[in-house]
């Protein structure tokens, strides 16, 4: 089953970059228009394609000075423009997994943030996440009978507006306390794009209607009927820097994700891992982001969330050569797009969104359940885990602007993260900037159980996973009660009561359903909540 083999344990498999270095002008491919309303400067860039080497020892024996080096491209131009990471569009969750009964806790940008159904307007509204009156967390509270998002702490209840409705406490009688504007709740403006919540992390009176200035970015094929559309997500360990290096860096993928994904091999096999040199070609950065090409394939970073990757399935992925006659005429009209939303949590935490939509065999999405194919998009995650919270760690020790003099990248299949950190260095002084609310301290490293739970990063803020989850626990318990209960009926029954064949029956019966509940227990706990990776081994 091609399709699901894609969709769950193998999300990067076709996405292996041929690029090229040439002179010709950058061209959007066909099969795909993605839409980015806040891309737009992108499309005034230089029709010259420039180089990306990158040398990072001075002792280096190697040459990578460029003909024409992109640190020249982004010293001439826009000297002093640096990146408004606030003022942004930031993702917070797919609307599939969000429940409309209750308050959702979340955290951006380092904001603790409420997500609630507002059914008074039927839309979701992101408050601040503490009561205006003792700063509770609203998140912790309930939606009451009139729809309005109520603190648990006092009672106090706000309308989606953010206006404080109703104070239990205020006589009635009194003065209306109420209307104060000190008893509001702080609204964040919010909007539904794709599928997808996203906020804007100010609260200021002139961002209320941000959304008609400056809208979060559309992908087309994410609300076409003729794609699929089927998302996931996770809280990841490291930093939103490390996650998006680690989205863009193709030559990886053979090697921390062995065995669990189709790759195209080299004509020749050097390894047992098939890795191989990667051709990547640029168009001009600019402050909004780049566009990398890849033959026909293409890669697209929308500053500061957005990362897509997106081709045609024409080559036969097995043996690499094109089909021929009907056979290729039908592989033409194979579609796929590899989509990754990311978003900057704290410091060393980050939170990823993935989905990735193609237009052939959508039956299987509808017919399987969508935690089957989260399995293995959880196992990809796991197995760079650990590497990546480790090199967060190193890069942070000799500071994220030092990143080029610390790494030695000089083949062109790091082009990509090359090109990232270049962008991070120059508009952002090499990592995120918090706004002062975080130093560069980052958290303590967990147990590696805890490090790599899935539970807490995954399960619970997944719909689908989280009802897996408990009817799996639920058929777990029902088969351990048959066992149970089938060994008391052969006790307590009379020995000449019950043939010897019946007795071996239930007995076995009993075996099985006892060692089926172990199986079932030792499945929900390497699936919903640690599978350890050892590459070792593999």
């Amino acid at each position: 089953m091609e399709a699901l083999r894609l969709s769950s344990v193998s999300p990067f498999c076709n996405a292996t970059f041929k690029l090229e270095y040439n002179k010709t002008h950058f061209t959007k491919p066909k099969f795909l228009s993605f839409q980015f309303s806040s891309l737009s400067t992108l499309s005034s860039f230089s029709s010259k394609p420039y180089k990306i080497f990158t040398t990072l020892s001075p002792s280096s024996q190697v040459s990578t000075e460029a003909t024409d080096p992109p640190e020249r491209e982004l010293e001439t131009n826009s000297q002093e423009e640096k990146f408004d990471w606030f003022s942004q569009w930031y993702p917070l969750m797919p609307v599939c997994d969000l429940d409309k009964r209750v308050p959702h806790a979340k955290k951006v940008l380092g904001l603790d943030v409420v997500v609630w159904w507002d059914r008074n307007e039927n839309e979701w509204r992101v408050f601040a996440d503490a009561c205006p009156h003792r700063l509770a967390p609203l998140s912790e509270g309930r939606i009451d009978q009139w729809g309005r998002l109520q603190c648990v702490y006092h009672g106090w209840c706000f309308s989606g507006s953010g206006d404080c409705k109703f104070i239990p406490q205020a006589p009635p009688d009194g003065p209306p306390v109420h209307t104060s504007k000190k008893a509001c709740a702080a609204v964040y403006p919010s909007a539904v794009q794709n599928g997808i919540l996203w906020f804007w992390p100010d609260i200021a009176p002139q961002c209320k209607d941000i959304i008609k200035t400056k809208k979060p970015p559309h992908i087309p094929e994410l609300d076409d009927p003729s794609f699929t559309k089927m998302f996931g997500s996770r809280d990841v360990p490291y930093g939103y820097e490390v996650l998006m290096e680690n989205l863009m860096d193709p030559a990886h993928l053979t090697y921390a994700h062995y065995g669990m994904m189709r790759t195209r091999k080299p004509k020749v096999m050097l390894d047992r891992e098939g890795g191989r040199p990667i051709k990547i070609s640029f168009e001009k950065i600019d402050i909004n982001g780049f566009i990398a090409k890849q033959d026909s394939e293409s890669a697209k970073f929308l500053a500061p969330c957005v990362f897509v990757v997106y081709f045609d399935l024409l080559e036969n992925q097995e043996n690499g050569s094109a089909s021929s006659g009907g056979a290729e005429e039908k592989l033409k009209q194979r579609r796929v797009a590899m989509i990754f939303i990311c978003a900057p949590v704290s410091p060393g935490n980050s939170r990823v969104i993935w989905a990735f939509p193609r237009n052939f065999q959508i039956w299987i999405d509808k017919v399987v359940p969508r935690w089957i194919f989260h399995i293995g998009q959880n196992l990809i995650l796991d197995s760079d885990l650990c590497l990546l919270h480790v090199e967060e760690r190193k890069i942070m020790a000799v500071g994220p602007a030092n990143w080029q003099k610390a790494c030695f990248v000089p083949t062109k299949s790091d082009n990509l993260v090359v090109g990232f950190r270049m962008w991070l260095k120059k508009y952002s002084g090499g990592q995120f900037n918090w706004g002062g609310k975080f130093d560069a301290t980052l958290p303590p490293t967990l147990p590696r159980e805890q490090l790599m739970d899935r539970y807490w990063s995954h399960v619970v803020n997944c719909k689908s996973c989280n009802a897996a989850h408990k009817s799996l626990n639920a058929l777990e318990v029902i088969l351990q009660v048959v066992s149970v209960v089938s060994v008391g009926i052969v006790a307590a029954t009379k020995q000449n009561a019950m043939s010897m064949a019946t007795r071996a029956t239930i007995v076995s019966f009993a075996v099985i359903c006892f060692a089926a509940s172990k199986w079932l227990s030792h499945f929900v706990y390497k699936t919903f909540h640690y599978h350890d990776y050892n590459h070792a081994l593999r």
